[in-house]
């Protein structure tokens, strides 16, 4: 959830109704509100994927039914092990992105799709090899009144069948100081009505709504607007499951000098590194490209970040490259799926002019990063790396190349001019594929010596890349 959201709940008076029939997740969170919580469950608990396969897609505001079809046709084909999917959540009505940001209720009902096709994409993506995560706005609901995409009815602090008003945070105003914990995690983000995530009542009923997405196959949670919640809270939540909760990953955007700080969720499972992708705009738009070899100095350790070269807030916000920066955008997103450093997210939303604009309606308007065969072909280069050190370090202007270990090699030229150099390499004489060719496939072939050595031709703003599990 982007920190300054333009929300305006839609307008509207609540008509009377009799209560919505309870869900299990509803009926089961009245039975756990006076139960004492559960221990904790490890953090990835339940969602490895096959073939170690680490690489997540994220394919914004992308209906259901056709995110089971990008997992049969691209996301399964290239190696990726999960897919992020937007709020599933019924939510306000609304044409704007952001309206799936603020949930009228638990149920599946939102513009993405019901609840049979989130069932059925679970199954198709995990026929495919793909795990899916699904994006879970837990710390508000809504900022105004009316009636839902579900056809539920709701004001701001009331919600049938779930949520009065005691369930919220009593600061009814929007946060104004990040140097105060407190106005941080109890008062409003612009003007959404803040759960109160400490009360066993509240976490009973999210740990239901989570259960419940579980019970659907879902392998994990990406929790929005984490930094709004105190991160014992979200422990807290995560020890009620019945099930295996899943993978976790928190949104947690580092801000200097803010009283919340990324490191205090890695208790709960990973966090999404927002310094990264600021780093690599620093760097692939004039910076020191030799400045990436520790890319994670000063960030989250390597095992506890998920790294993204751009989401959709950073997209809108200037933070971050996006689609629009092009070569240079495709360039940085090789270099995060060949660097070491934290667990790759590959974002994939669509292109705009209105940054409040919502999805296309239709199969126009998608940016596709994810099947773009440069990057579907570094996804199976990260697969075959694994955890090979980095190895072979090489930088010069806008420049650099580096390998993994025994298993693989990179060489970037984000210059204007052609870049031809013998590299040093760690990898047995032979041939290879270059997996990062616009071609795709083994149109581009490169060739190791017996001394380890390869002789590169770069073009401008464009990658060369081999590994072991691709030759020629």
């Amino acid at each position: 959830m982007r920190r300054r959201l333009l929300s305006a709940g839609t307008a509207g008076v609540l008509v009377a109704s009799a209560l919505l029939a309870a869900t299990p997740w509803q009926a089961r969170a009245v039975r756990s509100a006076q139960a004492p919580a559960a221990s904790a469950r490890p953090a990835a608990d339940g969602a490895v994927a096959p073939g170690g396969r680490t690489v997540t897609a994220t394919l914004f505001e992308r209906p259901f039914t056709s995110v089971a079809r990008e997992c049969t046709d691209t996301l399964g084909p290239a190696g990726y092990g999960y897919v992020e999917v937007s709020p599933a959540t019924e939510h306000i009505r609304g044409d704007q992105w952001w309206t799936s940001y603020q949930p009228v209720s638990h149920r599946i009902a939102g513009r993405l799709g019901d609840r049979e096709d989130f069932a059925h994409m679970v199954d198709t993506c995990a026929a495919a090899g793909v795990q899916v995560i699904a994006d879970a706005v837990v710390n508000h609901m809504t900022s105004g009144a009316g009636t839902g995409t579900g056809g539920t009815p709701y004001s701001k602090y009331e919600y049938a069948g779930t949520y009065q008003d005691a369930d919220f945070h009593t600061c009814r105003h929007d946060i104004s100081d990040y140097t105060d914990r407190a106005d941080v995690q109890n008062c409003e983000l612009v003007g959404l009505a803040d759960l109160d995530t400490g009360s066993e009542k509240v976490q009973a009923a999210l740990a239901g709504y989570l259960d419940d997405l579980r019970s659907l196959g879902v392998a994990g949670f990406r929790i929005d607007a984490a930094k709004h919640m105190a991160a014992s809270d979200l422990a807290a939540v995560k020890a009620k499951l019945d099930q295996p909760p899943g993978y976790w990953v928190s949104e947690v955007i580092h801000g200097a000098g803010e009283a919340v700080q990324p490191e205090e969720y890695t208790g709960v499972g990973d966090v999404d590194e927002f310094r990264y992708g600021r780093h690599l705009k620093s760097a692939f738009q004039g910076g020191d490209l030799g400045s990436l070899r520790n890319v994670g100095d000063g960030m989250l350790e390597s095992g506890a970040a998920r790294t993204f070269v751009d989401n959709w807030d950073t997209e809108r916000n200037g933070s971050t490259l996006t689609y629009r920066d092009g070569a240079t955008h495709t360039l940085a997103t090789i270099f995060e799926l060949a660097h070491p450093y934290g667990s790759p997210n590959i974002f994939s939303g669509y292109t705009f002019t209105d940054r409040d604009a919502g999805p296309p309606t239709g199969e126009a308007g998608w940016t596709d990063l994810h099947a773009e065969p440069e990057i579907t072909g570094m996804v199976g280069f990260r697969n075959a790396v694994g955890t090979a050190e980095l190895t072979d370090w090489w930088s010069g202007g806008q420049a650099l190349a580096f390998g993994r270990g025994d298993r693989g090699f990179v060489a970037l030229n984000n210059g204007d001019a052609e870049l031809s150099r013998t590299f040093r390499t760690s990898l047995p004489a032979g041939r290879y594929c270059d997996v990062a060719a616009v071609q795709g496939g083994c149109a581009q072939k490169v060739t190791v010596a017996a001394d380890g050595s390869a002789r590169l031709t770069v073009p401008a703003h464009r990658a060369v890349a081999f590994q072991v599990e691709a030759t020629g």
